[in-house]
């Protein structure tokens, strides 16, 4: 289906039932994971950035979890930066980044912008929308050029798209609107931010502001195609399944909030942990192989000192989940981070790159650990993956489990369980207004 047939014309009706509940699978697990990237301070710096900065005069937004109205790409840069500051939200592995926290914060921008009574239907598809063109704009980026980018490089165009969906332009203003994103996303070094993590993490937050300022931009006459990413014929292959084979099923959702480069070997570390009962003042040593990217991971920054470090790095989350059995927010910010316990183990850490690992990747992620214990004994994983992917899910339980336990300490039960509610029931004949409500309302 050609691109602009696709965001134009889409229907609800046209979206496979596995589509719409996976929407909604992605719809929860990202409004858990704001919650907690609510309470970063990252988050209320861009908060406070586009208050003081980006308020608008004719069409504004309410800020996630906020409050507060800024001019519409405000909001996006703002709600994108929350979500974006707490690694627990979705991906897709040959991205290797995330379109999902760009596209749910532009959406419900443009929805509060525009004062249309959006109802469940649209919302699902304006998401879908989202997820459909912004993960193959990725795809196409990382196979066409040389530079490791980050997900703000090609998540733009998906906020580029919903906002041309709901502000119904044509089809010509809707290819401006792919190219100006396309030109100003941020193709940001993100293996440096791996090596040295900071607030910049993934780039989302300006891949959201630049889609949604480029579908206002090309809505009154701004021109920037052609989006090479979508319309080079080299990269013909990436779009002629669209509409035919749905890559949002392909997302996976992360059970810990970390990168998710480095689950693998939490999940190796687990399970030794689980059928050895291991205590972790009994280890000697830890070993971890794994491909490339994942060893290099938080390399200079042995002992996080930041959320933004602990979640860019390979060795604090491992020896936190061997001490706690577990890695979650609390683990991840605070006195946690200087837990001695942690530190010991973090500190019998080896780290080597497996060659036939690293081949494997993006498409396969695999970790090994051999844990040796003080009295000599040696015990090695077998090759484990990350949990969550398509291949390997999560329950719509544990998903479910997961959003109550970010949201929660933020929103509150009641208000938690509200969202949820209304996410399990969006209909055609149900305005999304109530939802919204309780989305970008303060805290």
């Amino acid at each position: 289906m050609h691109v602009a047939a696709f965001v134009r014309g889409l229907a609800r009706a046209q979206l496979p039932d596995a589509v719409v509940a996976h929407a909604r699978r992605c719809l929860l697990d990202l409004c858990g994971v704001a919650a907690a990237g609510w309470r970063t301070p990252a988050s209320s710096i861009m908060r406070g950035y586009a208050a003081d900065q980006l308020v608008g005069r004719d069409l504004t937004a309410r800020m996630l979890f906020d409050g507060r109205r800024v001019g519409l790409a405000g909001a996006a840069l703002a709600g994108a930066a929350t979500i974006d500051a707490f690694d627990a939200h979705d991906g897709h592995p040959l991205v290797k980044g995330h379109a999902g926290a760009a596209v749910l914060p532009a959406l419900l921008a443009f929805c509060d912008a525009l004062g249309r009574r959006v109802d469940g239907d649209e919302l699902i598809v304006a998401l879908a929308i989202g997820y459909e063109v912004g993960t193959r704009a990725g795809i196409a980026l990382h196979g066409s050029v040389p530079d490791f980018h980050c997900s703000g490089a090609w998540n733009a165009l998906a906020a580029a798209a919903v906002g041309a969906r709901l502000l119904q332009l044509d089809a010509a203003q809707l290819r401006h609107a792919l190219g100006i994103a396309e030109y100003f996303g941020p193709r940001g070094q993100i293996l440096r931010v791996c090596d040295h993590p900071t607030m910049v993490k993934d780039g989302t937050a300006w891949g959201a502001h630049a889609g949604v300022t480029a579908a206002l931009l090309a809505r009154a006459g701004f021109t920037g195609a052609p989006a090479l990413t979508v319309e080079a014929d080299a990269l013909r292959e990436v779009w002629q399944d669209l509409g035919t084979r749905w890559r949002i099923l392909e997302q996976y959702f992360k059970p810990y909030p970390v990168c998710r480069w480095a689950q693998p070997a939490m999940e190796a570390a687990l399970a030794l942990k689980r059928e050895h009962r291991i205590d972790s003042e009994t280890i000697a040593q830890v070993r971890i192989d794994s491909f490339a990217e994942a060893i290099a991971l938080g390399s200079q920054c042995r002992h996080p000192a930041t959320t933004d470090e602990a979640q860019y790095s390979l060795t604090y989350p491992v020896a936190a989940a061997l001490v706690h059995g577990t890695v979650g927010a609390s683990e991840l910010d605070g006195a946690a981070l200087h837990d001695p316990r942690v530190r010991r183990v973090v500190d019998a850490m080896q780290l080597r790159e497996d060659p036939a690992f690293s081949r494997r990747f993006p498409a396969e992620r695999f970790a090994r650990v051999r844990i040796t214990l003080r009295d000599g004994r040696e015990l090695t994983s077998t090759p484990a993956v990350a949990r969550g992917s398509a291949e390997n899910p999560l329950g719509d339980d544990e998903i479910a489990r997961k959003y109550r336990a970010l949201a929660e300490p933020v929103l509150g039960a009641a208000r938690t369980a509200r969202i949820a509610t209304m996410i399990a029931e969006l209909a055609p004949d149900r305005p999304a207004v109530t939802l919204l409500d309780d989305l970008l309302d303060s805290v």
